[in-house]
């Protein structure tokens, strides 16, 4: 009978470590994701930023976007 009661308090003491783990482990991923939800990562820069993209002019704007194409699978970028 007293091993049949360590048993149950030993599981019971388990479960609820899991159970603090699994609700800690939830809390701290709704936090995080709180924090990100929140983070505008397309917004203009600040400061001293430099663009770094520059649209290139030429005289000849002929170019089709099937020749674009083929210059961006030559290039690789």
């Amino acid at each position: 009978m007293r091993s049949w009661f360590q048993l149950t308090v030993q599981t019971l003491k388990v479960f609820l470590l899991f159970m603090g783990c699994t609700l800690l482990f939830y809390y701290g991923i709704l936090w995080v994701s709180k924090e990100y939800e929140s983070y505008h990562r397309y917004d203009e820069p600040q400061g001293k930023a430099v663009k770094v993209f520059q649209m290139e002019t030429s005289d000849d704007l002929s170019t089709t976007w099937v020749e674009r194409l083929f210059m961006f699978y030559r290039e690789g970028e």
